[in-house]
């Protein structure tokens, strides 16, 4: 997410055995500084049967929309306790965002596609960002001390928190090296098997 303008840069790159790691999202935390702009509205969609973004990091205070841009009908749901809710089966758009109004990682998932699984990370800062296909994310924040985290789906432990300092008008680069969790097998379904659980339902429901 990027800084205010004349702020210090800082690039880094995330590994995991010497591989580039995606989808690791990392946050600079330092003392309260002047209040950044209002978080406002995200979305978090839901195409082919899956959640995009499956990794989305937003600030404490985002109200977060769910539209279903899908044929079938998706119940969005999440028993993680930063925010626990449910959207009763829908598709469009429901008529009311969700506030993610404490920090914490919020495990969404779907009722009727088990497959279906995303993670929002909330965090209680405006400096984050998270990494792309080649392990790099950059982030732009007014000189300072932080403290640099990360967080990733898989992560096999808590990450210590890192001390650094940024300088104006300087970029700071930074190798980080997480240890992961082996992926898991996918549990996505079939075509077919989506076709007939979406067809039991509407028969059950008469929709």
């Amino acid at each position: 997410m990027a800084g205010p303008a004349h702020a210090a840069e800082l690039l880094v790159r995330v590994l995991a055995e010497g591989q580039p790691v995606a989808d690791a999202v990392v946050s600079l935390h330092g003392p309260p500084r002047s209040p950044p702009e209002a978080p406002g509205r995200a979305i978090l969609d839901q195409r082919n049967s899956a959640f995009e973004p499956g990794v989305f990091a937003i600030r404490v205070g985002t109200e977060v929309e769910f539209p279903n841009s899908d044929s079938v009908q998706h119940q969005v749901y999440s028993f993680s306790e930063a925010r626990p809710f449910e959207l009763p089966l829908y598709s469009g758009t429901p008529p009311d965002p969700i506030l993610f109004d404490r920090p914490g990682v919020v495990v969404v998932g779907c009722n009727i596609h088990d497959w279906m699984v995303g993670h929002i990370v909330v965090l209680d800062t405006p400096y984050f960002g998270k990494t792309d296909a080649d392990g790099l994310v950059r982030l732009e924040a007014p000189a300072g001390e932080y403290g640099l985290r990360a967080w990733h789906a898989r992560l096999s432990a808590e990450q210590p928190e890192l001390g650094l300092a940024l300088d104006e008008g300087h970029e700071t680069e930074l190798v980080l090296r997480l240890e992961l969790r082996p992926e898991a097998p996918t549990r996505r379904g079939s075509e077919r098997l989506r076709m007939l659980q979406d067809r039991l339902r509407k028969a059950g429901t008469g929709r």
